[in-house]
Formats: structure tokens, sequence, C-alpha cells
């Protein structure tokens, strides 16, 4: 599972772990995000990430 890094602040998704703040469960993939997931420090949508 990759990382995906968020371009505008440089929040760090990692699959692993999850987003709790949004209730992404640990072993989530980012792909498996809803389309509508913003990055939980600055808001961006997930077309503002890049795998890292």
């Amino acid at each position: 599972m990759n990382k995906y890094v968020c371009d505008v602040c440089g929040y760090i998704y990692d699959p692993a772990v999850g987003d709790s703040d949004t209730g992404a469960a640990a072993g989530t993939t980012f792909e498996a995000l809803p389309s509508d997931w913003l990055c939980p420090m600055c808001g961006a949508g997930k077309d503002s990430f890049s795998p890292v």
C-alpha cells in the first residue's frame, strides 16, 4: 500500500494508519477513500495528493 502526500501542506496519508479524524480505518487504501475525502490538515481534495 502506497503512501500519498498532500501537495498543498505536506500531510502524508499512510494507509497502514488510516485517518481517524475522517473515519478511515487502518488498512484503507488511498484509492478506497471516498471521492469527497479532504486532507485533514488543510482541506485539499484527493486530486491534490501524489504517491510518495
